[in-house]
Protein backbone atom coordinates (compact mmCIF):
# COMPACT_ATOMS: atom_id res chain seq x y z
CA UNK A 1 0.00 0.00 0.00
CA UNK A 2 1.22 3.32 -0.90
CA UNK A 3 2.44 5.54 2.11
CA UNK A 4 1.17 8.87 -0.14
CA UNK A 5 -1.70 10.80 1.33
CA UNK A 6 -5.10 9.98 -0.09
CA UNK A 7 -6.01 13.85 -0.65
CA UNK A 8 -4.53 16.61 -2.12
CA UNK A 9 -5.14 18.43 1.03
CA UNK A 10 -2.57 17.88 3.31
CA UNK A 11 -4.07 16.09 6.35
CA UNK A 12 -7.67 15.78 5.40
CA UNK A 13 -8.44 12.02 5.25
CA UNK A 14 -5.38 11.34 6.75
CA UNK A 15 -5.82 11.91 10.27
CA UNK A 16 -2.60 10.30 11.65
CA UNK A 17 -0.62 12.32 10.01
CA UNK A 18 -2.32 15.03 10.62
CA UNK A 19 -1.80 14.63 14.63
CA UNK A 20 1.82 14.11 14.38
CA UNK A 21 2.32 16.96 12.06
CA UNK A 22 0.25 19.42 14.24
CA UNK A 23 2.20 18.22 17.47
CA UNK A 24 5.43 18.61 15.81
CA UNK A 25 4.72 22.03 14.88
CA UNK A 26 2.81 23.20 18.06
CA UNK A 27 4.76 25.63 20.39
CA UNK A 28 6.05 24.85 23.51
CA UNK A 29 4.67 27.21 26.05
CA UNK A 30 5.58 27.61 29.75
CA UNK A 31 2.32 26.43 32.00
CA UNK A 32 0.81 29.24 34.26
CA UNK A 33 1.94 29.63 37.28
CA UNK A 34 0.99 31.27 40.62
CA UNK A 35 3.73 33.36 40.82
CA UNK A 36 5.24 35.87 43.69
CA UNK A 37 4.31 39.34 41.67
CA UNK A 38 0.85 38.34 42.24
CA UNK A 39 1.19 38.01 46.13
CA UNK A 40 3.03 41.23 46.53
CA UNK A 41 0.02 42.98 44.38
CA UNK A 42 -2.66 41.02 46.76
CA UNK A 43 -0.78 42.76 50.08
CA UNK A 44 -0.41 45.53 48.52
CA UNK A 45 -4.42 45.68 47.54
CA UNK A 46 -5.07 44.52 51.14
CA UNK A 47 -2.81 46.51 53.14
CA UNK A 48 -4.78 49.91 51.32
CA UNK A 49 -8.17 48.54 51.16
CA UNK A 50 -8.21 47.06 54.99
CA UNK A 51 -6.24 49.47 56.09
CA UNK A 52 -8.88 52.15 55.43
CA UNK A 53 -11.39 50.55 56.46
CA UNK A 54 -9.29 50.40 59.72
CA UNK A 55 -8.29 54.17 59.69
CA UNK A 56 -12.22 54.57 59.60
CA UNK A 57 -13.16 52.09 62.37
CA UNK A 58 -10.87 53.98 64.62
CA UNK A 59 -12.41 57.48 63.59
CA UNK A 60 -15.89 55.94 64.84
CA UNK A 61 -15.25 53.99 67.95
CA UNK A 62 -12.58 55.80 69.28
CA UNK A 63 -13.37 59.33 67.70
CA UNK A 64 -9.60 59.18 66.42
CA UNK A 65 -8.49 61.86 63.59
CA UNK A 66 -11.24 63.88 63.61
CA UNK A 67 -13.50 61.19 63.78
CA UNK A 68 -17.44 62.11 65.34
CA UNK A 69 -16.86 58.62 67.85
CA UNK A 70 -20.06 56.13 68.11
CA UNK A 71 -22.11 59.22 69.28
CA UNK A 72 -21.08 61.44 66.86
CA UNK A 73 -21.60 58.54 64.02
CA UNK A 74 -25.45 57.36 65.40
CA UNK A 75 -26.57 60.82 65.28
CA UNK A 76 -25.19 61.05 62.00
CA UNK A 77 -27.06 57.47 60.89
CA UNK A 78 -30.39 58.69 62.78
CA UNK A 79 -29.99 61.76 60.33
CA UNK A 80 -29.97 58.99 57.30
CA UNK A 81 -32.60 57.29 58.44
CA UNK A 82 -31.71 54.34 60.20
CA UNK A 83 -33.09 53.68 63.42
CA UNK A 84 -31.79 51.38 66.37
CA UNK A 85 -28.80 53.93 65.46
CA UNK A 86 -26.09 53.13 68.91
CA UNK A 87 -26.09 49.80 68.26
CA UNK A 88 -25.75 49.76 64.16
CA UNK A 89 -23.13 52.45 64.79
CA UNK A 90 -21.15 50.08 67.53
CA UNK A 91 -21.48 47.36 64.51
CA UNK A 92 -20.10 49.34 62.07
CA UNK A 93 -17.38 50.56 63.48
CA UNK A 94 -16.27 46.90 64.97
CA UNK A 95 -16.77 45.35 61.37
CA UNK A 96 -14.35 48.09 59.79
CA UNK A 97 -11.88 47.67 62.38
CA UNK A 98 -12.18 44.13 62.81
CA UNK A 99 -12.88 42.95 58.88
CA UNK A 100 -10.53 45.52 57.62
CA UNK A 101 -7.49 44.01 60.15
CA UNK A 102 -8.32 40.89 59.00
CA UNK A 103 -7.80 41.54 55.20
CA UNK A 104 -4.76 43.03 56.14
CA UNK A 105 -3.36 40.37 57.83
CA UNK A 106 -5.17 37.51 55.57
CA UNK A 107 -7.57 36.24 58.13
CA UNK A 108 -11.10 34.24 56.86
CA UNK A 109 -10.32 36.83 53.90
CA UNK A 110 -13.20 36.41 51.63
CA UNK A 111 -15.71 37.13 54.85
CA UNK A 112 -13.87 39.83 56.03
CA UNK A 113 -13.52 41.33 53.12
CA UNK A 114 -18.07 40.49 52.26
CA UNK A 115 -18.10 42.40 55.20
CA UNK A 116 -16.55 45.44 54.08
CA UNK A 117 -18.60 44.98 51.21
CA UNK A 118 -21.83 45.12 52.48
CA UNK A 119 -20.72 48.56 54.34
CA UNK A 120 -20.50 49.82 51.05
CA UNK A 121 -23.32 48.71 49.64
CA UNK A 122 -24.87 50.47 52.37
CA UNK A 123 -23.41 53.75 51.53
CA UNK A 124 -23.33 53.83 47.83
CA UNK A 125 -26.93 52.82 48.47
CA UNK A 126 -27.32 55.70 50.68
CA UNK A 127 -25.54 58.36 48.46
CA UNK A 128 -26.73 57.61 45.16
CA UNK A 129 -27.98 60.51 43.23
CA UNK A 130 -25.59 62.87 44.83
CA UNK A 131 -23.21 62.39 41.99
CA UNK A 132 -20.17 60.12 41.75
CA UNK A 133 -17.19 62.62 41.45
CA UNK A 134 -15.62 63.17 44.65
CA UNK A 135 -14.24 66.70 42.50
CA UNK A 136 -17.70 68.15 42.32
CA UNK A 137 -20.27 70.03 43.83
CA UNK A 138 -21.50 66.57 45.52
CA UNK A 139 -17.93 66.50 47.14
CA UNK A 140 -18.13 64.38 50.32
CA UNK A 141 -21.41 63.09 49.71
CA UNK A 142 -20.19 61.73 46.12
CA UNK A 143 -20.26 57.68 45.67
CA UNK A 144 -16.71 57.55 43.78
CA UNK A 145 -14.20 56.66 47.00
CA UNK A 146 -17.07 54.07 48.16
CA UNK A 147 -17.37 52.53 45.00
CA UNK A 148 -13.63 51.89 44.24
CA UNK A 149 -13.66 51.05 48.14
CA UNK A 150 -16.56 48.39 47.29
CA UNK A 151 -15.34 46.56 44.09
CA UNK A 152 -11.52 46.49 45.50
CA UNK A 153 -13.60 44.37 48.57
CA UNK A 154 -15.13 41.99 45.82
CA UNK A 155 -12.12 41.46 44.00
CA UNK A 156 -10.21 40.30 47.31
CA UNK A 157 -13.62 38.27 47.90
CA UNK A 158 -12.71 36.21 44.66
CA UNK A 159 -8.58 36.24 44.68
CA UNK A 160 -8.37 35.53 48.01
CA UNK A 161 -5.24 36.88 50.07
CA UNK A 162 -2.34 35.34 47.93
CA UNK A 163 0.19 33.53 49.67
CA UNK A 164 1.53 36.53 52.23
CA UNK A 165 -1.29 35.79 54.46
CA UNK A 166 -2.27 34.03 57.70
CA UNK A 167 -4.74 32.39 55.70
CA UNK A 168 -2.26 30.32 53.42
CA UNK A 169 -3.19 26.62 53.44
CA UNK A 170 -6.78 27.63 54.46
CA UNK A 171 -9.30 25.94 52.34
CA UNK A 172 -10.94 29.16 50.96
CA UNK A 173 -7.16 30.72 50.03
CA UNK A 174 -6.72 26.55 47.68
CA UNK A 175 -9.69 27.16 46.22
CA UNK A 176 -10.95 30.82 46.37
CA UNK A 177 -13.47 30.19 43.42
CA UNK A 178 -16.29 28.50 45.29
CA UNK A 179 -15.68 30.14 49.15
CA UNK A 180 -15.56 33.85 47.27
CA UNK A 181 -19.16 33.37 46.07
CA UNK A 182 -20.15 31.88 49.12
CA UNK A 183 -18.82 34.90 50.82
CA UNK A 184 -20.01 37.82 48.22
CA UNK A 185 -23.38 35.71 48.88
CA UNK A 186 -23.05 36.81 52.45
CA UNK A 187 -22.18 40.33 52.26
CA UNK A 188 -24.74 41.46 49.66
CA UNK A 189 -27.58 39.94 51.52
CA UNK A 190 -26.27 41.64 54.54
CA UNK A 191 -25.34 45.11 53.45
CA UNK A 192 -29.47 44.79 51.57
CA UNK A 193 -31.03 43.86 54.70
CA UNK A 194 -29.37 46.34 56.90
CA UNK A 195 -30.74 49.04 54.37
CA UNK A 196 -33.98 47.77 54.11
CA UNK A 197 -34.96 46.35 57.41
CA UNK A 198 -33.30 49.33 59.83
CA UNK A 199 -34.55 52.29 58.00
CA UNK A 200 -37.48 53.96 58.93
Amino acid sequence: MSEQPTSVFPGFGDTETAKNRSSDTRPTRRPLAWNGGTDVGLLLLRFGVGGTFVAHGMQKVFGLWGGPGIPGFAAYLDTLGFTQTTTLAWVTGITELVAGGFVVLGVVTPLAAAGLLALMINTVLLKYGNGFFVASPAGANAIELDVVLGLAAAAIVFTGPGHIALDNRRPWHRRPGPWGVLALIVGVTAGVLVFVLLRR
